[in-house]
């Protein structure tokens, strides 16, 4: 896709600030269940994490330092602290984030640049597959998503990218370094 089809970041901050992302909603804290549900299970709580693209609310990161963990943020809106993107760690976020890589190998690249050895890559997005009409796909319609991925590319970003498991359940997709 060229440049001049993607958004520019002043409307997709517009559009991001019309989410509703508040931390305390139960529904929204439902919406990211899979995600918190993997860490809690799978990641010990002396593990160090990173939500990347952790958006105006990062409900993730409350939800799990209520149980003892330890997340850093990075959002390039709403947390653009680069200075937590020099380090490696133990588990990475990428909740309702992938679809708005503009550069996904780029992206790609520097989230496993960013994880540790055996670390955790938690990503949730919806997958497009063949039974999905995509005209009528709901999700194609926010304009800020502008990469869709089938169980087929998730693949081969596992092997381009040498992680050495990708887990596909349902929105959860879960890459081990």
């Amino acid at each position: 896709m060229g440049k001049q089809h993607l958004p520019d970041r002043e409307s997709e901050t517009a559009l991001y600030l019309t989410h509703e992302n508040d931390v305390d909603d139960p529904r929204y804290q439902q919406f990211v269940s899979p995600i918190t549900e993997a860490i809690l299970s799978q990641i010990t709580s002396d593990k160090i994490g990173l939500d990347f693209g952790a958006g105006p609310g990062p409900v993730i990161s409350k939800i799990i330092t209520e149980k003892g963990y330890q997340t850093k943020l990075y959002d390039p809106v709403f947390y653009p602290d680069n200075s937590v993107l020099i380090q490696q760690y133990d588990f990475i976020i990428c909740c309702e984030v992938i679809e708005h890589f503009h550069q996904p190998a780029i992206e790609f690249a520097r989230l496993k640049s960013l994880l540790k050895a055996d670390g955790k890559l938690f990503c949730m997005t919806q997958l497009f597959d063949e039974g999905i009409d995509f005209a009528k796909w709901h999700y194609k319609n926010d304009i800020t998503h502008v990469f869709f991925y089938h169980r087929d590319s998730l693949k081969f970003i596992q092997q381009q990218f040498a992680f050495s498991t990708v887990d596909i359940n349902q929105r959860l997709i879960t890459f081990t370094n």
